[in-house]
């Protein structure tokens, strides 16, 4: 996995699925200090759910507004059977 950083938005190329992937996206949002994020998950087939529990905790509980842009058809089908299109604010990568 590669993460690289732009303002508020974060760009994640490659497949999430370690702890130390996981590391790595919270401590960049984490620093960001804003109460609004843009994650762009390129190509990632699955989010592991350590990175899953904290988008919902940052929006549920931080009240940052969060959104995803996915290009991997199968990790929108996988947020779409948890129910967190809407919360994340999921959109499809054209």
């Amino acid at each position: 996995m590669n993460v690289t950083r732009k303002g508020n938005e974060i760009l994640i190329d490659g497949n999430i699925k370690t702890i130390s992937d996981f590391q790595t996206i919270k401590e960049l949002i984490d620093g960001l200090g804003t109460s609004s994020v843009h994650i762009v998950i390129k190509d990632s087939i699955s989010l592991t759910s350590s990175v899953i529990g904290y988008f919902t905790k940052r929006v549920l509980k931080d009240k940052v507004a969060l959104s995803l842009s996915v290009g991997d058809d199968e990790l929108i089908g996988l947020l779409e059977e948890l129910g967190l299109t809407e919360l994340l604010h999921v959109r499809k990568i054209g």
